[in-house]
């Protein structure tokens, strides 16, 4: 696994994959390599998604003391990944960072306590999976508006829930982080 420092605490993994005549293997977990690249990070809860092209999921967060980072890959499909951090102590305070995840190019995003997540199903039936720090608590969970963030999601008419929809936007959300 290669891990690389790309946006204040975020890391992008390369996840270990090969290939041969039956198909691919792909690593998502490895704890010691983690560990080595100062990422502590204790797996809580997984779960997926499927969404259909144009999807947008986002922009989620869980409030402390129950908030957590997250593990987020694409092994099936592609996704424009998008985090923004949170963090009003941080240099990069309310700024956004975009990386697609395919499965093809085995990328994965660490997410460090403090981000917004979310992200645009670039195919059909693109499965996105979650490892996570904390387990789901709906009191806690939260988000703010993905179209409050500055970024051309690059869709004219995203397919979006009403719960995400009626999220604050990032100028109006007081930050806990």
């Amino acid at each position: 696994m290669k891990v690389t420092e790309i946006f204040s605490g975020a890391k992008l993994l390369t996840l270990p994959n090969s290939a041969d005549s039956r198909g691919t293997f792909v690593k998502a977990f490895h704890e010691s390599t983690l560990k080595k690249e100062g990422i502590r990070f204790t797996l809580r809860e997984s779960y997926f998604s499927f969404s259909k092209r144009d999807v947008i999921r986002g922009m989620h967060f869980q409030l402390p003391p129950v908030d957590h980072s997250k593990i987020v890959f694409c092994p099936q499909g592609a996704i424009m990944d998008v985090i923004v951090d949170l963090r009003k102590e941080s240099p990069t305070f309310k700024q956004f960072f975009t990386h697609e995840l395919s499965d093809e190019n085995h990328k994965a995003l660490y997410i460090p306590e403090g981000f917004a997540h979310g992200f645009k199903s670039l195919t059909e039936d693109a499965l996105t999976y979650y490892l996570v720090s904390t387990e789901y608590n709906k009191e806690h969970d939260t988000g703010i508006r993905y179209d409050s963030i500055g970024l051309d999601w690059g869709v004219k008419e995203p397919i979006l829930s009403a719960r995400d929809l009626s999220f604050v936007s990032l100028d109006e959300f007081d930050s806990p982080f």
